[in-house]
C-alpha cells in the first residue's frame, strides 16, 4: 500500500491502515505528496512503523533531500535498527 499521510486523514488513520496491511502481509510504502515541503516527518514515520521503504523521488529538490537526510540522521543516531533489505516488503519477518 502506498501510505500518504496528508491524504489519508490523520496520523492516526495512518497507522491503523498500516495496522491493518500488516495483518494481511502487505507491503507499505510511506510516500510523499505533491507540492511537499521539508518537514522530513515522513521518514520519522516509516521507520518508526518499520514500513521498510520510502517514496520521495530523486534526491534532486531540497524537499526530497530533507526525507533522506533524516533517513541518514535516524541511522547514525540508532544503528540497532535492522534496515530492511530484501524483506522491504515485510520487514516484520
Amino acid at each position: 500500500m502506498l501510505l500518504k499521510v496528508n491524504q489519508i486523514g490523520s496520523v492516526t488513520e495512518s497507522i491503523q491502515a498500516w495496522a491493518l496491511c500488516r495483518r494481511e502481509k502487505w507491503g507499505v510504502f510511506v510516500s510523499h505528496r505533491s507540492g511537499e515541503t521539508e518537514d522530513a516527518f515522513i521518514a520519522d514515520l516509516a521507520v518508526g512503523i518499520g514500513a521498510g521503504h520510502i517514496k520521495s523521488g530523486a534526491p534532486c529538490r531540497s524537499e526530497r533531500l530533507a526525507k533522506y537526510n533524516q533517513l541518514l540522521r535516524i541511522e547514525k543516531e540508532f544503528p540497532q535498527i535492522p534496515y530492511a533489505g530484501d524483506k522491504f516488503r515485510t520487514p516484520w519477518e
